[in-house]
């Protein structure tokens, strides 16, 4: 079902209208749906948000196994192994990653979600991830 749209405010075409639809809430959307706590910026994707946080806060959660230098985003950690360690990071279309629970507050990780709870609970008692 591959239809071609093109955004109505700045031509860009999509191949998909999934793929408009969060085009226009990403890009030209006024009213944000996420603020971010340290500067003006808002965004209508929590993971953006998320994303974005750590550039305020310098948690890199995603470490180089090679020379231990820290990333905030698991797209740029494998950057860097192809770049600088020569080292092909390969997944079958459709793979999935190890997900990572990733404290937002210090960049403590853990694979396991109860271990990331009880890791909030015992050291952050007062986030507001707790409340939901």
């Amino acid at each position: 079902s591959n239809q071609i749209c093109a955004c109505q405010v700045c031509g860009l075409i999509f191949h998909k209208p999934k793929l408009l639809t969060r085009h226009i809430k990403k890009m030209h959307d006024k009213i944000k749906k996420y603020l971010c706590r340290f500067c003006p910026k808002g965004f209508n994707d929590k993971f953006d948000l998320k994303r974005h946080t750590r550039i305020h806060t310098g948690i890199k959660p995603f470490k180089c196994h090679n020379c231990g230098k820290g990333f905030s985003q698991r797209c740029s950690l494998e950057a860097h192994e192809r770049k600088v360690h020569s080292q092909e990071v390969r997944f079958e279309p459709k793979q999935r990653r190890d997900k990572m629970h990733i404290c937002e507050e210090c960049g403590s990780t853990t694979k396991d979600p109860d271990m990331h709870y009880f890791h909030i609970k015992q050291n952050h008692p007062n986030s507001s991830l707790l409340s939901k």
